[in-house]
């Protein structure tokens, strides 16, 4: 989904970032990202981080901490009440083909790699958090154990995702200034999606061997 779709909320988003209580925000649009928003953390850490860069690692730190409480619910949204209304939900969000994909991954018992990409990476992270437990639930259905995709592992995984990616773009951002932050809001889909084919190459290799 193409942040242009949405560009008035990403012109608040931008806006918000500078307000006095712009942590509590951005505590918010991280929290709730990860469950059905489609404004990444990103639009609002990397001005704030610009802004008071004494301050990067510590709003870095509400992000991830946010994010992952955020991914928590979407893994519980998912594993309790998918059916009907999330999967409507998601059906409007015109998530449903990205989700199905990401089923068929979980499927092929590579559901750890997949919370760990979709934490690190611009695939949309609350549909990996709602397909988690979703999948979870199923594999409880049908053979009594959710397996790897416990919630201790989900979140253990998602605080190593997120912190890699926000505490880098941070920390970037607080060294290497306005050229930085400019850098990133360009190449950072470029970088995370090269990751993704890195990530799918590896595991068709492992398949094939």
């Amino acid at each position: 989904m193409k942040l242009n779709l949405f560009s008035g909320l990403y012109e608040i988003c931008i806006k918000l970032a500078k307000h006095r209580k712009a942590p509590l925000f951005l505590g918010l649009n991280s929290f709730i990202e990860s469950i059905f928003w489609p404004i990444p953390p990103d639009v609002m850490l990397a001005p704030m981080c610009l802004a008071r860069p004494e301050r990067s690692l510590y709003y870095a730190a509400i992000t991830v901490i946010t994010s992952v409480l955020g991914a928590v619910v979407g893994y519980y949204l998912g594993y309790f009440i998918y059916d009907p209304w999330i999967a409507d939900f998601i059906r409007w969000l015109n998530y449903e083909a990205s989700m199905e994909k990401v089923r068929e991954w979980f499927t092929m018992e590579y559901g750890i790699l997949m919370i760990f990409i979709g934490a690190f990476t611009p695939v949309p992270y609350k549909v990996i958090a709602v397909t988690t437990g979703v999948v979870a639930a199923e594999s409880v259905a049908s053979t009594g154990s959710v397996g790897m995709l416990t919630i201790i592992n989900f979140v253990l995984i998602s605080l190593v995702g997120r912190g890699l990616r926000f505490f880098l773009e941070a920390g970037i951002i607080m060294y290497g200034g306005e050229k930085m932050e400019h850098a990133i809001r360009r190449y950072i889909d470029y970088i995370g999606w090269a990751c993704v084919i890195l990530l799918v190459g590896y595991i068709g290799y492992k398949m094939m061997i």
